[in-house]
């Protein structure tokens, strides 16, 4: 099956939905966390460092349960069809849909510069798509004849997938 690559901006409008579904429950777990913790008279970084760290657990699980899924996306990706699949077109396991997730840490931290790659690669991925070897398509293409899953090279698929058997 073709797919076509989906973009930046396209990404970009999941992300947004993905935080407005994630803002409610990150935050009251949050609140839960932070309000138990002030109350029994912890320090206020530590208590703002659990929190923060509880809020990045929701949507670590949030993220790499639901891309991991058989749908292949969040709820914001589902919204816009589009899917995240690896290097060949399967369903991510929930070990590289997590790394996914931790590699959007680095993304961010130079400046969001790993987000904007989506723009300009071939493949349109961004550097945490590179670094779990993954790529987001869109709904099945009938106008183009590009295959986006196909790769250019033997040797460049050989750098970016998974070992599929015992090395």
């Amino acid at each position: 099956m073709q797919y076509q690559y989906a973009g930046f901006w396209l990404r970009f409008v999941a992300w947004i939905l993905d935080s407005l579904i994630l803002v409610i429950p990150s935050g009251i777990v949050r609140g839960i966390i932070m309000g138990v913790m002030s109350a029994a008279g912890a320090p206020p970084a530590a208590t703002f460092a659990v929190g923060y760290m509880a809020q990045l657990a929701v949507g670590w699980l949030y993220f790499a349960l639901q891309e991991s899924s058989v749908h292949q996306a969040t709820l914001g990706k589902r919204a816009l069809s589009l899917k995240v699949m690896d290097l060949n077109g399967n369903r991510l396991t929930f070990d590289r849909a997590s790394g996914r997730y931790f590699g959007k840490l680095v993304s961010g931290i130079i400046l969001a510069i790993g987000y904007m790659m989506a723009g300009w690669t071939q493949r349109k991925q961004a550097l945490h798509d590179m670094m779990a070897s993954c790529s987001h398509a869109g709904i099945p293409s009938l106008q183009t004849s590009v295959d986006p899953l196909s790769r250019p090279s033997a040797s460049i698929a050989r750098s970016c997938s998974a070992p599929t058997g015992p090395t």
